[in-house]
């Protein structure tokens, strides 16, 4: 099912600060620049309780974000002390608020704790919490309505380009590995290399390394520097741990491409479509092809 979002830009720039709300979502997020934060602080929406994340450049090139998560019952007043503190650095905002005033320190409590949870839990940003608070005691009723309000932060984020909350990382496996309700030879693919023994899954968030997956430890020279970058992340969040001969991985890793996931591995540029291989032994360009050709047949 679709959602529609309003986005209003505040001061009419493509770039400049907004709201978002979401058709019959009691919430309103606010994102701006630091640059453009003081100008629009007087607004309503900062004299009221929320959650608010704070994006800065990460201290390691392995992360595209530094992110601190914080809460506040005035927004208005805890943003004006992050604006005066020399050691907060961050350069873009997003605040979360209730239109209604339904949100009670309770409530910010909450979602503070559980987006900080979820941010770790994620692997793809540094955080600057040294801490990540209890969760709050709220009501059964109260959970509830806060974690559909914690959706509706994880559908927006991305919208402004806070990633943090897009997991590297992927969780709806069992506990072998393997994906729940289909037989392995249905959906991994193993890796064609003799040096080391790997398994991917296809899934709606990306190609899936699985756990207990080898990795090459040497990398050719020739390794693209991005690969090269992906793969120290992935060893800075302990996903890929040195053990004997290999690096393996200890989660299942999360891959926008089939040819990144290989190329990870095996430490060297690859063309992931015909490297990784089903329990037939066809390569994985070929189960698309013959995909794609039973389609075509079934539309004649």
């Amino acid at each position: 099912m679709g959602k529609k979002l309003t986005i209003y830009l505040i001061d009419g720039l493509a770039t400049g600060p907004r709201t978002i709300e979401i058709g019959n979502w009691s919430g309103k997020a606010v994102y701006s620049q630091r640059a453009s934060l003081s100008k629009i602080l007087d607004r309503e929406e900062f004299d009221r309780p929320g959650v608010y994340i704070l994006k800065s450049t990460p201290n390691s090139d392995n992360f595209n974000e530094r992110i601190y998560i914080g809460e506040a019952e005035n927004l208005k007043n805890r943003l004006k002390q992050h604006l005066a503190n020399s050691e907060k650095d961050f350069v873009e905002l997003a605040a979360f608020v209730s239109k209604d005033e339904m949100l009670t320190k309770a409530h910010i409590k909450y979602l503070e704790s559980k987006i900080i949870r979820l941010a770790r839990e994620a692997k793809s940003a540094e955080i600057d919490n040294d801490k990540t608070p209890e969760l709050s005691t709220l009501h059964e009723a109260d959970r509830s309505d806060m974690e559909y309000y914690l959706e509706q932060i994880k559908l927006i984020l991305p919208v402004v380009n806070f990633m943090f909350l897009v997991p590297s990382v992927y969780k709806q496996v069992n506990e072998n590995s393997q994906p729940r309700g289909h037989e392995e030879n249905e959906k991994v693919f193993y890796l064609k290399s003799k040096l080391a023994e790997a398994r991917l899954l296809e899934t709606e968030e990306g190609f899936v390394v699985l756990t207990n997956s080898q990795c090459i430890k040497q990398v050719q020279n020739s390794f693209p520097e991005g690969y090269k970058k992906l793969r120290e992340k992935l060893v800075e969040t302990n996903v890929l741990v040195e053990q004997g001969d290999f690096l393996m991985f200890q989660e299942n890793a999360i891959f926008s491409s089939i040819s990144a996931a290989a190329a990870v591995v095996l430490g060297r540029s690859a063309a992931g479509p015909i490297e990784w291989i089903d329990n037939s032994g066809k390569t994985y360009k070929q189960t698309q092809q013959q995909k794609f050709s039973v389609v075509e047949s079934n539309r004649d």
